[in-house]
This record gives structure tokens, C-alpha cells and sequence, in this order.
């Protein structure tokens, strides 16, 4: 479980999140959405410790990440896993490297329990056998799949996903939405995950934050959001394409 409590982050004279609290829960996925320029990416980067806030309180499981040294902080990131919008896989580096790269990093196992780690990774995401490519001979859907497989190499307790749908069909989109949701009910992990997809919210959104304007503006899960009163709330959600369609 992640904990935040009353985080506040400013940029010179612009406040960009006014006082946060949330948690996220172990074993479902996590939804933090909204507009944007509502405070979304801010918000998981003062979670991961790449913005400092200005004051309020981040928790890994009880632990106060926000008071830890660096050297405390590097062990917590080694429980993280991190899918990047546009996978940030290494182009000059195969699927089995790239999958390989944190375990050389942060482990000391040998070439065949990394081995033998990549196969778990890439069976788990329905990928055997696809060691030897390259980036470039993937699909966009297949990207996201090895970024999922890396993400999840080091058995990562907290994973998070940024945008994992950008770019991708929505058939494509539904399967890596339902990855995510198997990965963290399998492997009881606490995800999150950054986006402003409808799709998303409706296949895996077991419990999720709105952001507006940097304020937690409502919460709940995928069958309350449809029957939310707010205002913004209801201008997000029939915004989109997938919800008109429902609608209509």
C-alpha cells in the first residue's frame, strides 16, 4: 500500500497540487486521472521521489519514504517497477537485454537465473520466444508487453504505469489493460496508473482519484463514476468517445 497525506507541491508562485491525501491499495489497480494539466504526472513523481514536495508525506507500506536518505530511497526504488508511456525500450539492445538490464543493475544473479527470469517475464506476458528481437521489430502492442516484462523483472512490490495506452488500437489497449489487472491480482502488488483513457477506467479501474486543478476533486471505482454527481467528474467521463457511445 502507497499512503499519501496532504501533499502540497508549488512551482515558483503556482501551486500545482493543494493538499493531497489518497491511498492506493495493494492487489487492484490504482486509477489516478483527470485533465490535463490537472496534476497527475506531478502527483507520481512526488510519489517516486522525482519532485520533492513542499510539504505532506509519502508511505510505502508504513515507511516514510519522504524523510529517507538517498541511500534508503535507492532500496525502496529497487521494490518499483515502472512502465513508460512510449516504453522507453533500448533500440540498440535486444528484447532479452532490455528485459536482462535492471537485473544486471540491481542484482547479483547469475547469466542463467537472468535467463531464466527473462523467460518467466516474457512467458507472463504471453511472449515466449521473442529473446533475440529487437525493439524495432516489435509492434506497438509488443512493446508494451517487454515493457511490462522489464517492469516487472525485479518482483516489483509497487509498479507504476504511465500512460500505458498511448498510441495503441483500442483492441490492443483492452489487452494490456487486462495484463496490468492479472500482473497485480497474481503478484499482489500495489499499481498505479496515470491516465485520461475511459477504456481504462472502465476495464481495470478498481479504485480511482480525479484530480482538478491540483485538488483531489472525488474518488471511488469504475461503478460509482458512473453515477457521480460532480460536475467535473461527469464532463471528464462523457467526454469521451467510448462514453458517448455508451450514451448514445
Amino acid at each position: 500500500m502507497i499512503e499519501v497525506k496532504n501533499i502540497v507541491k508549488a512551482f515558483g508562485e503556482k501551486t500545482v497540487l493543494d493538499d493531497i491525501s489518497a491511498t492506493f491499495d495493494r492487489g487492484k489497480t490504482n486509477l489516478i486521472i483527470g485533465a490535463s494539466g490537472s496534476g497527475k504526472t506531478t502527483l507520481s513523481k512526488c510519489i517516486v521521489g522525482l519532485h520533492e514536495p513542499n510539504s505532506g508525506e509519502v508511505d510505502y507500506d508504513g515507511r516514510n519514504f519522504t524523510q529517507m536518505n538517498l541511500n534508503q530511497r535507492k532500496e525502496v526504488r529497487k521494490e518499483i517497477g515502472f512502465l513508460f508511456q512510449g516504453s522507453a525500450l533500448f533500440d540498440s539492445m535486444t528484447v532479452e537485454e532490455n528485459i536482462r538490464f535492471p537485473l544486471q543493475m540491481f542484482t547479483r544473479k547469475t547469466s542463467k537465473e537472468m535467463l531464466a527470469r527473462v523467460d518467466d517475464c516474457l512467458e507472463r506476458v504471453d511472449m515466449k520466444g521473442i529473446n533475440k528481437l529487437y525493439p524495432s521489430e516489435l509492434s506497438g502492442g509488443m512493446k508494451k508487453r517487454v515493457g511490462i516484462a522489464r517492469a516487472i523483472s525485479m518482483s516489483p512490490k509497487y509498479l507504476f504505469c504511465d500512460e500505458p495506452n498511448s498510441g495503441l488500437d483500442p483492441i490492443t489497449a483492452i489487452l494490456i489493460d487486462n495484463l496490468i489487472d492479472g500482473i497485480t491480482k497474481d503478484l499482489d502488488i500495489t499499481t498505479i496508473v496515470i491516465t485520461h483513457d475511459m477504456n481504462s477506467v472502465m476495464e481495470i479501474g478498481q479504485k480511482i482519484i480525479f484530480l482538478h486543478q491540483g485538488k483531489l476533486w472525488w474518488q471511488g471505482d469504475k461503478d460509482e463514476i458512473l453515477k457521480a454527481e460532480n460536475k467535473e467528474v461527469v464532463d471528464f467521463v462523457y467526454a469521451s468517445e467510448f462514453m458517448k457511445a455508451i450514451k448514445t
